[in-house]
């Protein structure tokens, strides 16, 4: 089906209500294990890399090994930047040819956010490239698994997304989809998190376009469910596979270990990929994009 952008994803799932998995990679292995659940399911995906992932593995690299294999596989695929706040890493995002880009100025006043995002999308709309932003305080920062992190507090118009502020955001900025709070957080979940469904459902009234959650990892699958039903349409999710993952790979290396088996770099790949691809299946028969291809 190869490379395709948010917006075209965006319009199936609004139409048949479902959500589309937005995973973020950051190595071959992760790609792979990813693209091989779509198309055991038969969903679409979008396979994303986060602005603050990049210490990992610079841009440059992992651009055109995500394009390649977006363009090969047989489900459709968009290639998303997650969480861009430097004007310079989403242009050349772009550059590299993602179909889609998601500027975060949910840490900036409304009106600055609105400015800095007409900006990007200006620039998007005219090279076809979808655009994602965000209203709202998603708790911890990206990237999740933050162990040490200690939650600042925030009173509630801080916390979660005003309706109000996401209808004027939504007439002034041309975005293709709104990622908003209402209750949960990046990372995996050290408490049980409050979600607010009836905000969700109002701005999902209000604004009339495709919502995203950020910080998917760790709900239970009524809450899902029930985002997706409220009109949640992007759902990311990273934490829960990294942590899941390496756990797997650690319990096999123990096993290996104790049994006085050798265990090689190429072993711990095909763990990885494998525990992925289980993990990430999961989710998409959850999010109901599984024989949405």
């Amino acid at each position: 089906m190869s490379l395709v952008t948010l917006t075209e994803l965006m319009k199936d799932a609004e139409e048949k209500r479902y959500a589309v998995g937005a995973y973020n990679v950051m190595n071959l292995d992760m790609i792979r294990g990813i693209l091989a659940a779509a198309e055991d399911e038969k969903s679409p995906v979008i396979l994303s890399f986060a602005e603050v992932h990049i210490p990992y593995i610079p841009l440059e690299y992992i651009a055109p090994i995500m394009l390649e294999a977006a363009r090969n596989a047989k489900v459709p695929v968009a290639v998303h930047l997650d969480h861009g706040q430097d004007f310079e890493v989403i242009i050349r995002a772009m550059k590299y040819g993602f179909s889609s880009v998601m500027f975060d100025g949910a840490h900036l006043p409304l009106e600055e956010n609105i400015k800095k995002t007409l900006e990007i999308t200006k620039i998007a709309k005219a090279l076809g490239v979808s655009v994602e932003a965000e209203l709202g305080t998603i708790l911890r920062p990206e990237g999740g698994g933050d162990d040490d992190y200690v939650e600042e507090e925030y009173d509630e118009d801080d916390m979660y997304t005003n309706p109000e502020h996401a209808r004027i955001f939504m007439e002034n900025t041309e975005i293709d989809a709104l990622a908003v709070a209402f209750g949960t957080a990046h990372g995996v979940y050290t408490r049980e998190p409050v979600l607010d469904f009836n905000r969700l459902q109002e701005i999902k009234t209000i604004t009339n376009m495709p919502l995203v959650m950020h910080g998917g990892s760790g709900l239970d699958d009524k809450s899902y469910v029930k985002s997706i039903e409220s009109g949640i349409r992007k759902l990311n999710y990273y934490s829960t596979m990294a942590y899941e993952v390496a756990n797997e790979v650690l319990t096999k290396l123990s096993f290996n270990a104790k049994r006085n088996k050798k265990s090689y770099y190429h072993d711990i790949s095909m763990w990885a990929i494998e525990a992925i691809r289980k993990d990430i299946s999961r989710t998409m028969r959850i999010f109901g994009s599984a024989g949405k291809a």
